[in-house]
């Protein structure tokens, strides 16, 4: 077992312990979550679905997004992600949603959102929402991984466990 899959396993364990149901919003990771996720046997028990809204299109048709927050801010921005997150929740079951978009190269970037740059958002049932930016290194694979992990991760953190990551 992957690092990602023990993370969503883990994350499998606290939410079915909760009797929670979790969704899931990509961009630049592309359903990467979401298949580590559903490569927990079990998981159909606490995943409810994934979104992999790679265009602005399917970010306003599928989750609800703004086109003024889109025209605004850009598609890698915590208030995208925050947008995502709580579209994942409207149009699901779920209790939690997490969202995931960023630029994850080779290009795409620029000098305010350099390659590396990923918005991530985690947003719960009770109206909760939190919205966080970082700057991964590494080539494309590196970083759409480094993303997932560090989702499920904030995931974990955010339900009260102890995360795995340093």
């Amino acid at each position: 077992m992957n690092e990602l899959e023990k993370l969503a396993e883990r994350l499998g364990e606290l939410l079915i312990d909760r009797g929670e149901w979790l969704a899931a919003a990509e961009s630049c990771t592309g359903g990467w979550l979401a298949q580590s996720v559903t490569a927990i046997a079990g998981s159909s028990a606490w995943f409810d679905r994934g979104f992999v809204t790679y265009s602005n299109a399917a970010k306003i048709e599928m989750l609800g997004v703004p086109e003024t927050t889109l025209a605004r801010h850009g598609a890698v921005s915590e208030a995208v992600a925050r947008a995502m997150a709580q579209g994942a929740l409207a149009n699901s079951r779920a209790d939690w949603a997490l969202a995931i978009t960023g630029i994850a190269g080779p290009g795409g970037g620029s000098p305010q959102k350099p390659v590396g740059t990923v918005c991530f958002a985690w947003a719960s049932k009770d109206g909760g929402c939190e919205a966080l930016t970082c700057q991964f290194t590494g080539d494309r694979a590196a970083v759409r991984e480094k993303s997932v992990a560090f989702a499920l991760d904030g995931l974990l953190d955010r339900l009260g466990s102890t995360a795995f990551l340093a």
